[in-house]
């Protein structure tokens, strides 16, 4: 490992000789020199890993020369040290992009601390992450061991989310690798609790989570009633960990006041999830009440075309006599005008935005290479997350409802699960497309691989005739035809998909935040 080589800048440095000879006792190169000309002559060429500078100097001050280094070496970090507490010249240091500002007199461990932060920092997190998710790798395999209720599993799916994410920020294959085994454990585990518990949510007094077709009443209407101007943004296919990577940019604007995690019903597929959001209904509910807006996976025709309409129902039986609007966002040009001209939404009491480009992110790694190169796992397919959030127009649409003073609610209608592993399916010509799940006639499946739904009206589902049924796709596991079959795999294998039953696509957030002031 080579020598961390310092500039240390100060027109008094001869009486900072105790600080250099410490920091060379603990093998650190020092360079000095008196004025900020110098330090300018030394820095081109000076190969440096970091430059300590006094603000206040005869001759070029420290943030003249702060601006010069960063002009030649803008990566280069610089650690400010000044007598000066005055607000406005911390501003400047800070707005010139140093690494820290330190106040005269400084110790030798504050400057240590300053290069550990600075220098070290990615390797110190690197290991403390890694000793503690060692530690912690014994607590969750005992935890998972106990968990058996709703909630238990929102919590720990929750804890695997930090993990991840933590492991995101180094370079750790092992670690991750161990944790991969953990999350594909915790969602075999799972599965075996939706088998045991998931039909008994649609009975009437059954202790249960928010469903799709509660979350409107449970978190959206409270807002209402209290007369607060109310931004509801759904965003398609957002996983709780995709949340976790945009919320920094959003609690820019606002603060988080509630975070739940719900779940997503089966089929774990927009037409059902989404709809039943904006309905307050089950698909089965939606069917019989309202048969000219709802369509079962085999008909003609877009799946979500109603949702306004399904929404002005509920709201109706709510008796919420509001202003509201809504909108569905599908391209950029359409995300783009309606941020263009969000003022006009100021004197609604409710705006919908539906959003749809995190599902069509996901859908595109199936068919596009660059996307299947770009997300190539979880990590991947978070940051590309982040990086279209960063740029897109609904990041404008939320900045521009905080200055307008409106409550946000951002929520999802399911996640996806990237799909590894295939299990067959055979099936007549009516039986239903998504890889995820599937319904039909006369099914022919690997029995261990689903869960069945024979009488799909017990969990919520209409039956287009007697004998279909519903099976869903446990884990990572996704359906394939026997016909082709390789080549089928092959194709989908490694893809993004829902539908089905996952911690991934089920437990998913609901977001209720205040606009900062």
């Amino acid at each position: 490992m080579s020598t961390i080589k310092i500039l240390w800048v100060d027109d008094e440095i001869d009486l900072l000789k105790p600080h250099i000879l410490f920091l060379e006792k603990k093998g650190y190169s020092v360079t000095t020199c008196s004025n900020g000309s110098d330090a300018l002559d030394l820095v081109p060429n000076g190969n440096f890993d970091i430059v300590f500078l006094d603000e206040n100097m005869p001759g070029l001050s420290g943030l003249d020369v702060l601006s010069a280094i960063k002009e030649l070496k803008p990566t280069l970090p610089i650690v400010m040290i000044t007598k000066s507490e005055e607000e406005q010249i911390m501003e400047e240091a800070i707005g010139g992009n140093i690494s820290d500002y330190l106040i005269k007199p400084v110790n030798p461990n504050q400057i240590l601390l300053s290069l550990k932060k600075n220098l070290d920092h990615t390797r110190l997190i690197a290991e403390k992450t890694t000793a503690d998710y060692q530690q912690e790798f014994r607590n969750i395999a005992m935890e998972m061991m106990d968990v058996d209720s709703y909630d238990e599993w929102s919590d720990f799916y929750k804890k695997l989310i930090h993990w991840e994410l933590a492991l995101d920020a180094i370079d750790e294959p092992a670690m991750r690798a161990i944790l991969d085994s953990q999350k594909q454990e915790a969602n075999a585990k799972f599965f075996k609790f939706i088998v045991n518990n998931y039909k008994t949510w649609f009975d009437a007094n059954e202790d249960k989570p928010v469903l799709p077709f509660e979350l409107f009443k449970k978190h959206v209407v409270p807002n209402l009633q209290n007369n607060e101007k109310t931004l509801f943004i759904v965003i398609d296919n957002l996983r709780y960990d995709q949340w976790r990577i945009i919320e920094p940019i959003i609690t820019k604007y606002y603060k988080v006041s509630e975070e739940h995690m719900f779940y997503s019903m089966l089929p774990t597929a927009t037409q059902y999830a989404r709809n039943a959001i904006f309905s307050g209904l089950t698909p089965l509910e939606m069917a019989k009440q309202y048969p000219m807006y709802w369509k079962n996976d085999t008909d003609e025709g877009g799946k979500n075309l109603y949702e306004n309409e399904f929404l002005m129902g509920q709201l109706a039986r709510l008796k919420l006599d509001i202003k509201h609007q809504y909108h569905k966002i599908t391209n950029l040009k359409n995300g783009q005008k309606l941020a263009d001209n969000f003022n006009t939404q100021k004197d609604n009491d409710l705006t919908v935005v539906v959003y749809n480009f995190v599902d069509m992110l996901s859908h595109s790694k199936t068919d596009m290479q660059v996307i299947k190169e770009l997300a190539s796992d979880d990590k991947g397919y978070r940051l590309l997350t982040k990086s279209w959030f960063e740029n897109s127009p609904l990041l404008a649409i939320i900045q521009q409802a905080q200055t307008l003073g409106m409550k946000l609610i951002i929520a999802t209608d399911h996640g996806t699960i990237n799909v590894t592993r295939p299990t067959k399916i055979i099936g007549n010509k009516d039986i239903s497309s998504n890889l995820r799940y599937k319904m039909g006639r006369s099914l022919s499946y690997n029995k261990k691989d689903v869960l069945i739904a024979n009488n799909p009206e017990e969990i919520g589902l209409p039956s287009i005739n007697i004998n279909s049924k519903f099976v869903f796709a446990k884990e990572d596991y996704f359906f394939a035809y026997p016909n082709n079959y390789n080549y089928y795999v092959n194709y989908y294998k490694n893809t993004y998909q829902h539908g089905g039953i996952s911690l991934e696509e089920m437990l998913i957030p609901c977001i209720k935040l205040e606009p900062r002031k």
